[in-house]
């Protein structure tokens, strides 16, 4: 059953308490890696026949699979489909940025531009963690951005095929190529190149504990989104709430995973008594009962405030994945919000809104990274570089001054490589 703590009443170590689930599979993943750098496409057959129990003849999804996808959706989802891409590519069009220029003084020209990055390598969990949703995340602000190549890897079931809303979603969302690999082994595949999957330069996409660590251990050699961990879910609710509602809400991220955390923080003791039923009625009606069970038990809680004020004071220490202001009036509460990955406003927007339709991204951070992460966009998937530009005029005037503060660093040849073109001007 979930607890049901009262701020000043509990130490501030449990109302805060946050769960860390690590697995301790660094050197499993690094021998995976070195596997696929060693043998390549061998290696990656190899690795699929022993992780995933299939034996296939080819890593590539064909056109003809593609089209045998669409062919197998039902129509009515492949709408819902093409709808939320819509979506999704409608808010995260705004998120284009130019460059810049400024030559507001005589003879300097400096700037930003703004590149796509070119390769760009998206993760799709397969298994009990198959979603088409995610494709169309991951996908879509990589197009907008421009990003020459998108490559995608996700496993391929026992049957050797990739499940169908899959293969669509990413035909709808503009991926390039697509690969029947996964774990660690399509972390180093697209890190390092094989004979088959090209060689990206960065890498997104959440997957289990075996593509988080590949994932860290890549790092560097490419760019990665983040390490994502458990999904979570934070809702601020005020006694007007209706309890079944709320406790839908939290059981919506518990359904997860067992190490999901859900958590309520309401000013209103009689709310908090009223989802701790509710969430003890509804849990036995859910497929995914067991999982959801474990997770409220051992990561859910319900924190009992004074007010709304403290209440989102609560949730910017904690930091959550998706935020619900599930109050009245939720846009006065807004401004006060200082760290969170999503934001959901008012009594009838519920998290799955941008799990699956409304259009901002649901690629967020976890574990309390939202104080200085933030959700995956646009600007992820390109690059920026400044440019500068000076006359002989232009430099010669400052060239004492840029002289003067090389000196100070002691670094003799910057001042020289300066004063030297003015004295070759005078």
């Amino acid at each position: 059953m979930i607890k049901i703590l009262k701020m000043g009443d509990v130490p501030k170590e449990e109302i805060f308490a946050r769960e860390n689930p690590t697995a301790n599979v660094e050197g499993a993943v690094s021998s995976i890696i070195d596997e696929v750098r060693a043998g390549g496409d061998a290696a990656l057959f190899a690795c699929t026949e022993r992780f995933d129990g299939v034996k296939l003849s080819s890593l590539s999804v064909t056109r003809e699979e593609i089209d045998a996808a669409y062919k197998s959706v039902d129509p009515a989802f492949l709408a819902v489909l093409r709808e939320a891409a819509a979506n999704i590519r409608a808010f995260h069009e705004k998120q284009v940025r130019p460059g810049f220029v400024i030559s507001e003084k005589e003879g300097i020209v400096t700037g930003q531009k703004v590149t796509p990055i070119e390769r760009v390598g998206l993760y799709v969990p397969g298994g009990t963690a198959a979603y088409p949703s995610t494709v169309l995340m991951d996908a879509i602000p990589a197009k907008i951005a421009g990003c020459s190549t998108i490559v995608m890897t996700t496993p391929p079931g026992k049957d050797g095929k990739i499940p169908a809303a899959i293969l669509a979603a990413a035909d709808v969302a503009g991926v390039d190529v697509i690969f029947k690999v996964g774990g660690a082994q399509a972390i180093a595949a697209l890190a390092y190149g094989t004979e088959t999957v090209p060689k990206v330069d960065k890498i997104v996409g959440p997957g289990n504990a075996f593509v988080a660590e590949a994932k860290k251990q890549v790092f560097g050699v490419v760019s990665i989104d983040m390490i994502a961990g458990p999904s979570e879910i934070l809702v601020v609710a005020d006694g007007a709430c209706d309890p079944v509602f709320v406790a839908a809400d939290l059981l919506s991220q518990a359904e997860h995973d067992k190490n999901a955390s859900a958590v309520l923080v309401t000013d209103s003791p009689a709310l908090a008594t009223a989802v701790r039923d509710e969430l003890e009625r509804q849990i036995p009606l859910l497929p995914r009962r067991e999982i959801a069970r474990a997770s409220i038990d051992k990561n859910g809680k319900i924190i009992v405030c004074d007010t709304l004020t403290e209440a989102i004071a609560v949730s910017n220490e904690i930091a959550p994945e998706h935020l619900e202001l599930s109050v009245e009036n939720p846009f006065d509460y807004l401004g006060a919000v200082k760290n969170a990955g999503s934001i959901f406003l008012g009594r009838y927007c519920p998290e799955a809104t941008g799990d699956y339709f409304a259009g901002p991204n649901h690629t967020l951070p976890t574990g309390g990274t939202a104080r200085f992460s933030s959700p995956l966009s646009v600007d992820d998937f390109v690059k920026k570089s400044q440019f500068t530009y000076y006359t002989a005029d232009a430099l010669a005037a400052v060239s004492d001054k840029i002289a003067l503060f090389a000196g100070k660093e002691g670094l003799d040849a910057h001042a020289k490589s300066v004063t030297i073109r003015a004295e070759k001007k005078k």
